[in-house]
């Protein structure tokens, strides 16, 4: 078994050994790994081509993402499958499509600049994000009019603004489900959090309504691995955030489920099943690889 892996290059700054375990596992079970770090190479387009039975799609640079496009392109099996990871990547597609399977989320408007939201700020604050933009990179919560010239990013391109709820309790937190092989994980973790104990969190029970949004996020995209970012206002959940191969800090043995599942979709790949949860003009052609 050989599994390509598109990833990011390690910075100093980083400490989470979840990645590192991952392919020490795959190579206890024996499979040939390549890591392959797209912004640190040139790369001869003609060159792309199928040399591994699953590529897996962990780094979200542009440059990363329009080698798994190529990829795609020419036939090569991908987790999670291109057309997925671009549309998750990109809020506007991801939010409404969200909300086209019945998920949450606060009211949201589309605008090229801050400006143009004076009048929405008369009914409360507004939370400012890049639509293309990760990490909560760039975002920032607004409360006045005087406050959007501030919010103008460098780089230009479209905005997302969404109506800004403060979450329940004392402190803001970062609540999130994981999922992994459609197994799902509730991490809370402070906004504050800077080590690597900080951001791993603690687990937070996972109630039916919980669920039925996860699972609604799962069938949205027609995936099982995934992470959402959501909030509870006065009891009632918002979605915010959805991504295609979070960090999954705080998941118990995120490592070996993690391993395990890509062990499992390269040999769907393999027996060739396309992997993904629908057979849709998102992810075609896709198999339901549970069912396996």
């Amino acid at each position: 078994m050989k599994i390509g892996m598109l990833m990011t290059p390690h910075s100093t700054k980083r400490t989470s050994p979840l990645m590192s375990e991952v392919l020490a596992l795959l190579e206890q079970w024996n499979v040939k790994v390549e890591v392959v770090y797209p912004d640190d190479r040139v790369t001869l387009l003609l060159g792309v081509r199928v040399e591994h039975d699953l590529y897996v799609l962990k780094a979200q640079t542009e440059l990363a993402h329009s080698i798994a496009g190529a990829l795609h392109a020419v036939g090569a099996p991908i987790l999670n499958p291109w057309p997925v990871a671009v549309m998750m990547r990109d809020k506007v597609a991801a939010m409404r499509r969200l909300q086209a399977a019945g998920v949450p989320i606060p009211d949201t408007w589309l605008i090229s600049s801050p400006q143009r939201l004076a009048a929405l700020l008369e009914e409360g604050p507004l939370v400012i994000k890049p639509s293309r933009a990760s990490k909560g990179h760039g975002a920032r919560i607004v409360w006045d009019a005087d406050e959007l010239e501030d919010a103008i990013l460098p780089g230009g391109g479209p905005l997302l603004a969404q109506r800004y709820h403060k979450p329940d309790g004392a402190d803001e937190d970062d609540r999130k489900i994981y999922c992994i092989g459609g197994q799902l994980f509730g991490v809370l973790r402070k906004v504050s959090a800077r080590t690597f104990r900080e951001k791993c969190g603690e687990p937070f029970t996972i109630t039916k309504e919980l669920r039925d949004i996860a699972m609604r996020c799962a069938d949205a995209f027609g995936v099982e691995l995934f992470g959402v970012d959501l909030i509870l206002r006065d009891g009632k959940p918002y979605v915010v955030d959805i991504h295609s191969f979070p960090g999954f800090k705080g998941v118990p043995d995120a490592a070996l489920r993690l391993a395990d599942y890509i062990y499992a979709t390269a040999r769907l790949a393999m027996a060739g099943r396309m992997i993904g949860g629908r057979d849709d003009d998102l992810a075609a052609p896709v198999a339901k690889a549970r069912s396996a």
